[in-house]
């Protein structure tokens, strides 16, 4: 299907409107799955021509995808990875864990950036950060595009790897599904029960009548704060 290769209209809008010269893309992977963590990637781009194809990861083969991923990974200015564990996600709730994982990207780039591309419509990120959200920045914004191939691939290739740990995990076919819903998996959690990397406040445990005690249904008092509107008391 043809489709609008992305642009850096986003970033020259931002730099002629606020000055800002080091603008980040940012993107995340792995919202939806039941295993694993939500991995967020940071890429600083500039305004060059980027890879061919470059696009949202999930219009892109996995074959071209991994070829991708390479070439970006030496194209962009820099790219960092940040991830909160299923944990963090059970006890902070997504969006305070989606928050977290942006932070710890944007920190470990080695120069700190003038303002955030965020891909979506929602800004989960907020102060200190200039941020400009772009409802389907991974199709039409570079940085963003780039930061969503790269984690996609990362992310992959973690769960990948979790899923042939000694073949402990094999069962669940995290090397295809990388944790998301899918009939193997499903089939999996019904005989074995969920591993230390699922997400244990996720839905799925209600339709598992053996396993459903172990949902947690507890969120963390500074995650209400958030998705009620208030602040949240992490010192990042």
């Amino acid at each position: 299907m043809p489709y609008e290769p992305p642009t850096h209209t986003v970033e020259r809008s931002l730099r002629a409107t606020t000055g800002c010269k080091i603008i980040a893309g940012v993107d995340e992977v792995g919202r939806g799955a039941w295993a694993g963590p939500v991995t967020v990637c940071a890429a600083v781009t500039g305004l060059r021509r980027p890879p061919e194809g470059l696009t949202d990861s999930k219009l892109i083969s996995p074959k071209r995808r991994l070829e991708l991923a390479g070439e970006l990974e030496s194209w962009v200015t820099s790219y960092a990875l940040g991830h909160s564990s299923p944990q963090e996600i059970d006890e902070l709730g997504m969006t305070a864990a989606l928050r977290l994982a942006a932070v710890r990207a944007l920190d470990a780039l080695p120069v700190r950036p003038e303002a955030v591309i965020l891909d979506g419509k929602h800004d989960y990120l907020g102060e200190p950060w200039r941020v400009r959200t772009v409802i389907k920045g991974d199709q039409s914004c570079i940085a963003v595009a780039a930061a969503s191939v790269i984690a996609k691939v990362r992310r992959d290739a973690m769960m990948a790897e979790l899923g042939g740990a000694a073949g402990e995990y094999e069962a669940f076919g995290f090397a295809d599904n990388a944790g998301y819903p899918s009939p193997t998996h499903k089939t999996a959690l019904e005989e074995r029960g969920p591993t230390p990397y699922h997400r244990l406040s996720w839905a799925y445990l209600d339709a598992l009548p053996r396993w459903r005690h172990l949902k947690k249904v507890r969120v963390s008092a500074a995650a209400a704060a958030l998705e009620s509107g208030g602040q949240l008391g992490f010192d990042f």
